[in-house]
């Protein structure tokens, strides 16, 4: 195993004027900027453009993941307001068993004026499809930040979903420092979503229109798609001097096999949309390690945890990794393959699945930005230089860039 490259997250801070957040996106999604790195050099575009500046073989990957309108606001008698986010379903532990439950779930949730909530259920009157229910939230277990909440309604004939999407708000990042408004609903998804289970927009597709995307198929660019559930962890912010000491929030994943097929036969050069699919892909790289040299036997329940890259054998090519992965399918009889990750990408990382990134511009001393540094090395304060310098519009809502390293 080689050495540990010692990282201190000093190193990757830069000063964001507060006037540079995007708070709200842009009315044309693909008017965004895009600036493009490549291999040095830089240069500057609009997100139109993209089609053109992709290397020839491209392969584009996307996370169709959708965003939960994930946020509730309970009022108790007292009138004290209650805020239960909804992160990860617990019972059933399936996002999408989770989200068409009846009568009764589980969340993991982060809790808002938690001291408020000394006991009993919150109770909640909503109309869903021209029913009237009462919701009930219970508090089952709490810790410092997770809590366990109990979801109990009045009717089997409503889905847990259909609750969200009529009382929720959209999970707008912190940083953005406004309630969501309406259009957030439409505007922090990606036109290309179709699985629902994210709190927080995998920001990078947010550039994306249906017209691109016809373009991208005219110019014979392949694509494929995966889904991370995107966490509540993407906005911890990194709190220790040394990055390894910060812990990072499982997410779940899911690819199919036809998906790992496809690439199996037609690799091409991986262009990830955003950093979620960039770790996906890797983790998914992992993982066939772990399978092809029979480490741990089967890995049901299927999971990657923080540094485990590190105790694995780096020298498997991708080609050895995925055909693990489609033989574990096949003898399981899965047309999917799910697990989830805690993997962390630090600088010294070796990327083995991916040509280039399409992502936005992250919070300083982020993990996000731990990633992009771990691709194009110290060029990222060159990337981000140029992109205050030239008036880019910053994190969820802002800009893009594509680096090619």
């Amino acid at each position: 195993m080689p050495d540990r490259l010692i990282v201190n997250i000093n190193d990757f801070r830069y000063d964001l004027p507060a006037d540079r957040i995007a708070r709200y996106p842009l009315a044309e999604r693909d008017r965004s900027r895009l600036l493009f790195y490549d291999r040095g050099m830089i240069s500057h575009h609009h997100f139109t453009g993209l089609p053109g500046l992709l290397p020839e073989n491209s392969r584009m990957v996307f996370n169709d993941t959708r965003v939960i309108q994930a946020r509730l606001w309970f009022r108790k008698p007292t009138g004290a307001r209650i805020e239960v986010l909804c992160v990860t379903p617990h019972m059933p532990a399936d996002h999408r068993q989770a989200l068409q439950s009846t009568r009764i779930c589980t969340w993991n949730c982060m809790v808002g004026n938690v001291k408020k909530w000394k006991g009993g259920a919150l109770v909640m009157g909503v109309a869903v499809g021209g029913r009237m229910i009462h919701v009930n939230a219970s508090l089952i277990e709490g810790g410092e930040e997770d809590f366990l909440v109990e979801f109990s309604w009045d009717s089997s004939e409503v889905t847990f979903g259909e609750i969200i999407a009529t009382i929720g708000m959209t999970p707008l990042p912190p940083y953005l420092k406004r309630d969501a408004e309406e259009s957030d609903r439409q505007r922090y998804q990606t036109v290309y979503g179709t699985d629902p289970g994210s709190v927080a927009a995998p920001t990078a597709g947010l550039h994306f229109t249906d017209r691109l995307m016809e373009q991208l198929r005219e110019r014979g660019i392949r694509t494929g798609r995966l889904t991370l559930h995107v966490g509540a962890g993407t906005f911890v912010p990194v709190k220790t001097d040394d990055p390894r000491q910060h812990a990072m929030h499982a997410e779940q994943v899911t690819v199919t096999r036809g998906f790992l097929e496809h690439w199996l036969e037609e690799p091409g050069d991986i262009i990830a949309v955003g950093t979620t699919t960039t770790r996906s892909l890797e983790s998914v790289y992992w993982l066939g390690v772990r399978i092809a040299k029979g480490i741990g036997g089967d890995p049901g329940p299927i999971r990657l945890d923080q540094w485990e890259q590190e105790t694995l054998p780096g020298k498997i090519s991708l080609r050895e990794s995925l055909e693990a992965l489609i033989g574990y399918c096949e003898k399981n009889d899965l047309a999917k393959f799910r697990f989830s990750t805690r993997l962390m990408i630090i600088p010294g990382y070796r990327f083995r699945t991916i040509r280039g990134l399409i992502t936005n511009y992250h919070l300083p001393g982020s993990t996000l930005l731990l990633l992009i540094a771990a691709l194009i090395g110290d060029d990222w304060r060159d990337v981000y230089r140029e992109a205050l310098n030239n008036d880019y519009r910053f994190l969820s809502y802002g800009d893009s860039s594509l680096l090619i390293p």
